[in-house]
């Protein structure tokens, strides 16, 4: 009891201070994000590899797909600027490492989006409208966990191919569950809030009220959920790609590179290596950056 007094006491100066200062939520929350050292060196971090897999391959030599064939398995040297080595056909792993990365990258970041938008469409107007189609729409979403997430990749890219969009299609399919049921839980709790209930009470429609009031309400934990599950779907696509259902070459990927890096890891390591370390260093980034935004979007770790 006491120490719920306690907490509730602290956020009332919390609020009393970003009041008297003249700082809205907001920005109290991104002077919280960076005092968390690292979240911010994360978010550097992720924002040098971001770059370095945009800009990098322009700046190189080689190109992706092309090959040397004085230079096959090559160990990382300075050889023809062949830093990271060579694969099996005198590719150059570099070029190749930051050039999978932009796919990764562009996957992960297209099909967040995508779920994300559908996610908390499908979660907002569920839980908003209620009754048998909250029923409804909810049942369908059960119906998709139910169906191995794997089996339903498969069939996808055997029916619709391995383009960039049809990767991207598939993974959407897979991610957006998540999503629609954690908005659809706060949906419930803001739409019983007494500003809901005004804009009911004065003819809003309902599409109105759930693009206005509801959605608005919930970016706080969109922001949040988002950027778990941007990590989740780059290992998804990078799951695929090592099973061989992701981008056909010449084109790559951080999952292709991986896949490939593992039947050659006991005699040409660094395959595999430079390949998994950039996965590891981003999926680490995002999730230290998820945490950091955590924080400070909760006005209680203030």
């Amino acid at each position: 009891m006491f120490k719920s007094l306690a907490t509730t006491q602290a956020l009332q100066n919390s609020l009393t201070q970003a009041a008297i200062s003249g700082r809205s939520p907001w920005q109290d929350a991104r002077l919280r994000f960076f005092r968390n050292k690292a979240a911010v060196f994360s978010l550097l971090l992720l924002s040098s590899i971001v770059l370095a897999c945009v800009f990098g391959p322009l700046l190189l030599p080689h190109n992706y797909d092309s090959t040397d064939w004085d230079a096959i398995n090559l160990a990382p040297s300075w050889q023809n600027w062949h830093l990271f080595g060579t694969d099996d056909v005198g590719r150059d792993l570099l070029v190749r490492t930051l050039v999978g990365g932009r796919i990764s990258l562009m996957v992960g970041a297209l099909a967040t989006l995508a779920a994300v938008t559908l996610g908390v469409l499908w979660g907002a107007t569920s839980g908003f409208l209620g009754g048998q189609a909250d029923n409804l729409m909810m049942r369908a979403v059960d119906m998709m966990y139910a169906i191995p997430y794997l089996l339903i990749a498969i069939l996808m890219v055997t029916l619709l191919g391995r383009e960039f969009y049809l990767v991207v299609l598939t993974i959407t399919v897979l991610s957006w569950m998540d999503m629609a049921r954690v908005v659809r839980g706060q949906t419930l709790s803001i739409k019983s809030k007494e500003y809901v209930e005004a804009a009911r009470a004065i003819g809003v429609s309902k599409p109105a009220i759930i693009a206005r009031h509801i959605i608005p309400n919930l970016l706080g934990i969109v922001v949040i959920y988002t950027t778990v599950t941007v990590p989740a779907v780059i290992l998804t696509e990078s799951m695929l790609s090592f099973l061989g259902l992701g981008v056909q070459e010449p084109m790559t990927s951080w999952g292709v590179l991986i896949g490939d890096g593992v039947k050659v890891m006991e005699s040409q390591p660094w395959q595999l290596l430079f390949p998994a370390a950039m996965l590891s260093l981003t999926l680490y980034c995002t999730n230290y950056i998820g945490d950091g935004l955590r924080d400070a979007l909760d006005p209680k770790d203030k």
